[in-house]
């Protein structure tokens, strides 16, 4: 990795650097805590790290954290896993996140947008009393602190009403989007075993209309745990026997009871991809993520109550919470249920436009169709107000730098982010006083001690390694569902470096203080003892107009040796004869190395994700090892099982 000092894309004005948020907590915390008041944000980082108790102690208090009952001491244990936050303290997630119904209350707290892409507004206080009027309907329900309450929806205002309703009572809330098919969701539920189940009739994608009555009909009747069934007619159809309606739930004029749970309290069970098996059931509690929650969206994102937060996302993935979570800063949300692309490629914009969204969330895959597509997103809409755009899902490639600081706007602060489900946040990605330089994330977040390491756990600058996590970050799971003596939790971040959190990515940590993403380490490829991300080689081939997708797997022979095929998904129209061949194979060794040039390029119908969107890797790697497809990948996981077969078909008859 080069050391060379590039240009900054993007450098925030002194205006923007005085009046950021982080900005006001580095010169507050250094009068009240200690903190530096000189050095930047990376003294803040360095503090933060060093004095986690005390850091974590100063977002509480700069937040105004409501402890009913107040903590002990900010970290009782600190090891990994099993670190003990706030001990002694009782919180509730709902009432943080409906606080400024106090000031604001006839402002817009939701902006729903479907496929017509027209915005209508629920303001606070009527979300406070949907939320007041469904919690008291849940107590007389049953439900009790602990109760796990599941909901089969869309990205649409009902399902944050329910999501709160259940964190003011102390359930255990627990999602996934209507396009999974029923084994997907059993497969998580059936875990989790939850006494309520929220539900639509259907949803509408790409103009068209989508039944799921069959499927809610197979979830009742394989969740023998249900006491209630609540139906929302998003398509107009009437409830089925036995359901209660949404509307008769949610109509009166009730003020919320928040229930005081303690910190630890769980507030959200996520799901991880499933790819090679059941998806991990991942807990989170109430208090870790309010406090995350808060320092990520008010400290990093930037975000208050003037702010409008578009996010595209689906109640099947973490950045849905976490798009909710920004309630918690005052900040109006942008709840969009529809296709990324429809009517057509620049439908994100639009919605940017018409909601006057300030921050506004993406995926890299979704920049580079925009880049692909010809869509210019400055010349067709009014993105005045727009002033971060931020990617995650997937490494950002350069060149979606380039097109977003070109094509949007050139003062445009861009934050490619990276985190994931296991903590429901992120490592490392936006600060809104630091340049942004092509390809990287700007640093890693405050009281998180990210690091690369070596095999043998020395840190690396400059050099890729595995991206670990030194200390304890309080949304990290305080378990896993049925994972009584925790070793499938241990399993999964600590086997590798005792009692730090490996998280299975390539990184490297630069001399200025970013962080490049260079793919998942546990499927990365390896020739001759050189580590390469997928990332990378993605970033190059991609770049071709004729490529639609590529993936890349490295396989590692019985003979020893080692078989790197490149698949592609071709453009419409495009061919793989010799000359592309050609300027694929040049492409990857002029902008990479001779080590990154696959020893076949193979044309492919197209390449398969994860429900969540992510090109699946490891399972593809395990089919064309010869493993059977039902060990080597759970079916209810993948978005296309059908482009599956391709890979199982290849591996027998190079069997």
């Amino acid at each position: 990795m080069s050391t060379a000092n590039p240009s900054p894309l993007w450098e925030p004005t002194d205006e923007v650097v005085a009046q950021a948020q982080v900005t006001k907590f580095q010169a507050w915390a250094a009068e009240e805590h200690g903190a530096p008041s000189d050095g930047g944000y990376a003294a803040l980082h360095r503090w933060s790290v060093d004095e986690l108790d005390t850091f974590w102690k100063a977002v509480t208090e700069w937040f105004d954290v409501r402890f009913p009952t107040p903590y002990a001491r900010v970290l009782g244990d600190r090891s990994m896993p099993g670190a003990q936050w706030f001990p002694g303290a009782t919180v509730n997630y709902a009432e943080h996140a409906l606080r400024a119904t106090e000031t604001r209350a006839d402002e817009p707290a939701l902006l729903y947008v479907d496929e017509t892409h027209e915005a209508v507004p629920v303001t606070w206080s009527d979300l406070r009393r949907q939320v007041g009027s469904l919690a008291a309907e849940l107590r007389d329900l049953g439900v009790r602190p602990g109760d796990r309450v599941s909901g089969y929806l869309p990205n649409i205002p009902q399902a944050v009403v329910a999501l709160l309703a259940t964190a003011a009572v102390g359930g255990v809330w627990t999602s996934c989007a209507p396009d999974f098919g029923a084994r997907s969701v059993l497969d998580r539920f059936q875990q989790v075993e939850p006494v309520i189940l929220f539900t639509v009739d259907g949803y509408r994608y790409g103009g068209k209309e989508h039944d799921r009555r069959d499927v809610v009909a197979e979830l009742r009747r394989e969740l023998p745990t249900l006491r209630a069934v609540v139906h929302i007619p998003l398509l107009g159809t009437g409830a089925p026997e036995g359901a209660l309606e949404w509307s008769s739930l949610t109509s009166a004029d009730v003020e919320p009871v928040y229930e005081e749970v303690p910190f630890d309290h769980p507030l959200w069970v996520l799901y991880s991809s499933g790819t090679t098996g059941l998806p991990k059931a991942i807990v989170q509690s109430q208090g870790g993520i309010l406090v995350e929650h808060l320092k990520q969206l008010g400290l990093h994102c930037d975000l208050g109550p003037e702010d409008r937060f578009f996010w595209y996302t689906s109640t099947g993935w973490m950045m849905w919470n976490f798009l909710v979570s920004g309630l918690l800063t005052g900040t109006t949300i942008v709840l969009y249920d529809g296709s990324p692309g429809y009517p057509d490629t620049g439908a994100q914009w639009r919605i940017a436009e018409r909601t006057g969204a300030t921050l506004y969330g993406t995926s890299a895959a979704y920049v580079m169709a925009c880049q692909k597509a010809g869509v210019h997103p400055s010349r067709d809409f009014d993105l005045a107000r727009v002033r971060c755009v931020a990617t995650t899902g997937s490494p950002l490639p350069p060149d979606g730098f380039r097109w977003l600081h070109d094509e949007v706007r050139d003062d445009l602060w861009i934050a490619s982010v990276s985190g994931g489900t296991d903590v429901c946040s992120c490592f490392a990605g936006a600060v809104p006083t630091l340049p942004v330089y092509i390809g990287e994330l700007q640093a890693p977040g405050l009281g998180t001690d990210l690091q690369s390491w070596d095999p043998s756990g020395k840190p690396l600058v400059d050099e890729v390694g595995e991206l670990v996590v030194t200390n304890p970050m309080p949304s990290m799971p305080i378990r896993f569902w049925n994972d009584p003596d925790g070793s499938r939790y241990h399993d999964s971040y600590f086997d590798t470096y005792p009692g730090v959190w490996r998280h299975g990515d390539w990184i490297t940590v630069t001399s200025r203080g970013s962080v490049v993403i260079h793919g998942r380490s546990d499927s990365t490829l390896n020739r001759q003892g050189v580590r390469m991300g997928s990332a990378d080689i993605y970033e190059a081939v991609e770049r071709l107009p004729e490529i639609r997708e590529s993936l890349v797997i490295g396989v590692e022979q019985p003979d020893g040796g080692y078989w790197m095929p490149l698949f592609v998904h071709l453009a419409p129209g495009a061919f793989l004869d010799e000359a592309l061949l050609g300027r694929i194979k040049r492409t990857i060794r002029e902008q990479l190395s001779p080590r990154h040039v696959p020893d076949e390029v193979i044309e492919v119908p197209g390449v398969p994700h994860t429900l969540t969107g992510k090109r699946i890797e490891v399972p593809v790697k395990r089919l064309l090892q010869g493993t059977p497809m039902d060990r080597a990948v759970n079916i209810g996981s993948v978005d296309n099982v059908e482009l599956l077969r391709f890979y199982e078909e290849l591996a027998r008859r190079r069997g």
